[in-house]
Formats: structure tokens, sequence, C-alpha cells
């Protein structure tokens, strides 16, 4: 992603790196991105409680040459986001504008999925996925649903895909991959220390692992072989892993249709399979 295309949103991907005093300037850019725009150093500064210095560093460790820089790249940012920004939902909310704002924040998080998630890095995912003698989707929480949809969609497909939720099966399942299997991490923070650690074991036994995540810096992030990032807003919406989940989901699904169309016959031919036994059982179509 660059820099310059986006400022809010790479806050989000390298804050986890920032010290506690640029993550207050950090903070007080995120929750108030409109208003910032009109401040001065000083009085970011002191909104942010921390030295002129303190913000100019923070604009540095973004990337940019200076505060004004900075200005004028997060201006352009509200400009954008402000055509499709809801708001945090609020209490007195009524269902008309409850809808409105959940509905918003998950189009926000695709729109800036798609900004943040990089190409080159979905290609080779793909391949490695297409030639991938065995899949395994690691999440926990809410990550849960994105790693069971995964198993579901890509078995549908004909590929021996698992969806491993339990931490002890993680690992126990990681160290019986073999080189050339996939493994994919599913977690918004980049910190869960439990799929951290079993995305670390499954590349020790060989596995090329992905992580999907809302950190490009993170730890979960830095043991992978690939970062397919996603980004969320952190409001009362996405706290309860809302909008995060359709970003999961909807990355899981670009993935499926690009492994599926490599064959596309093969693909064809195994989803028409399973549609028609399942459509049996069920007395309906799939």
């Amino acid at each position: 992603m660059s820099q310059g295309a986006n400022t809010l949103l790479h806050i989000k991907s390298i804050y986890p790196t920032l010290k506690p005093a640029e993550r207050r300037v950090a903070d007080e850019v995120l929750r108030r991105p409109n208003n910032v725009v009109h401040l001065s150093i000083t009085e970011l500064a002191r909104a942010s409680k921390v030295s002129d210095a303190t913000v100019v560093k923070f604009c540095k460790r973004l990337g940019y040459k200076g505060f004004q820089e900075f200005k004028i790249l997060l201006a352009q940012d509200v400009v954008m986001k402000q055509s499709i920004s809801g708001g945090e939902v609020e209490p007195g909310d009524d269902i008309r504008t409850i809808k409105e704002k959940v509905f918003r924040a998950n189009i926000s998080a695709l729109q800036d999925t798609i900004q943040v998630l990089d190409t080159n890095a979905l290609d080779a995912a793909v391949q490695a996925l297409v030639k991938a003698r065995e899949i395994h989707f690691y999440g926990l929480g809410i990550s849960s649903i994105a790693a069971f949809d995964g198993e579901q969609k890509f078995t549908r497909i004909g590929r021996r895909a698992s969806a491993f939720v339990d931490t002890h099966m993680q690992i126990a399942r990681a160290v019986l991959l073999q080189p050339g299997d996939v493994v994919i991490g599913l977690s918004c923070s980049g910190e869960t220390r439990e799929i951290v650690e079993a995305v670390r074991t499954a590349g020790e036994y060989g596995a090329v692992t992905i992580a999907v995540t809302n950190h490009s810096a993170s730890s979960l992030a830095k043991e992978a072989d690939l970062v397919l990032l996603t980004c969320t807003q952190d409001n009362l919406v996405t706290k309860g892993g809302i909008s995060s989940r359709i970003a999961q989901i909807t990355t899981i699904d670009t993935l499926f249709v690009a492994v599926a169309l490599v064959d596309l016959h093969r693909s064809q031919k195994v989803l028409a399979k399973t549609t028609e036994i399942l459509s049996q059982r069920s007395g309906e179509r799939i």
C-alpha cells in the first residue's frame, strides 16, 4: 500500500510498532481525523498530550517529510472517507440509524481492505494453494468463522482443506504438514499467541504460511511467508467482530475464486458433484 494513498489505513497498519507517545498522536488522529486536518502541530501535540517533537517523529515514522505533508494527505483521506462513513453506533440510535451505520461500517471495511490487500501477495498465495497437498485454516474466536468458511469453500472444489479452531489441534496437525502444504492463520490483531505459535510450527515443518491480519508489523505478519492485510474501523461495531469477519471472509472468497479458476473444468466438475449429493439430502439446490 502506498503511504500517500490512505493515511488512516497506514497508521492502523503500523500502529503496533509505534512508541507509547506516538500512539497517543495516532489515537487522536484516528479518533478525530476531520478535526486534526485543521490543527497546527502545537494544537495536535496539546490534544495528544505530547511534545511538538513527538508529532514530528510520528509523521516521520509514517514516511512523510513532515507535518505539512502529513496534513495534506490526511485531508485527502478524510474527503474520501466522508462519502461512505456512517459514524459509530451510539446509545439512543434508532433501528434505521443502526442499520445505516452497520452496513456502512461493513462497506468501509471492504473498501479499506481493497486498498491494503497486496495483489502480488494474493497471487503468490493462490499459486501456493493450487499446489498444496493439504490446506489448513487456523482461527480462534471470531476468526474461527472465516476458518470454517475457508474449509467449506475449498473442500467443495476438491481441495483437501481443514479448519482448526482448537489450539491443541492446531499444533498437533501443524507438525504433520509437509513442504508445499499451506497454512492460513487468521487474527485481526496479529498478536493471538496461539495462532502465531501454530503458524510458526507449520513453517518449521515446511508449510507455506499465510497471515490474514490487520497489522503488517504484527507478530503473525512477521512469522508468515505471505501477508494478506485486511482493515476495519475500531468502534462498537467492529469490536464485536462484525466488520473484521466480513473482511476476512471476503479475502478468503478472493483466494477461493482465483484457485477455482486455475482449473475451472475440474472445479466445476467437483462442485457439481458435491452440490448434487447435498441437494439430494436437503431436497433443494445448495
